[in-house]
């Protein structure tokens, strides 16, 4: 199987905005942006859902959630509000299959959000 995009971000194989990188995770632009902000935050481990066996990943996403606050920071959305979004499968919108979290700011939100 061809490695996915968001694995080949992570390798420095793909081109992206990367706004942070650490030994766990990266955050870049996402190229279709839906706010004036919106960001994604990838674990640099290749999982493809909430819907994988995540128990031995706990520390993992807690980092990543951490990382979420800090790039909102960075950004100057920490203040006024930021959404954060995680589909799950395609009819949620996830179209690509390495789990992700959205970080979307820099406008008012609706809702909801679907």
């Amino acid at each position: 199987m061809a490695r996915c995009i968001f694995c080949g971000i992570a390798a420095h194989e793909k081109p992206a905005a990367i706004i942070h990188e650490d030994e766990h995770c990266v955050v870049f632009r996402d190229i279709n942006p839906q706010a004036p902000v919106h960001l994604l935050v990838i674990p640099r481990k290749h999982i493809a859902s909430l819907n994988d066996d995540l128990d031995g990943d706990r520390e993992l996403l807690g980092h990543m959630l951490s990382v979420v606050g800090r790039a909102a920071k960075s950004q100057g959305i920490d203040g006024t509000g930021y959404r954060t979004v995680i589909n799950t499968n395609a009819e949620a919108g996830q179209s690509v299959f390495h789990l992700h979290i959205h970080v979307l700011g820099g406008r008012r939100m609706g809702w909801p959000p679907g």
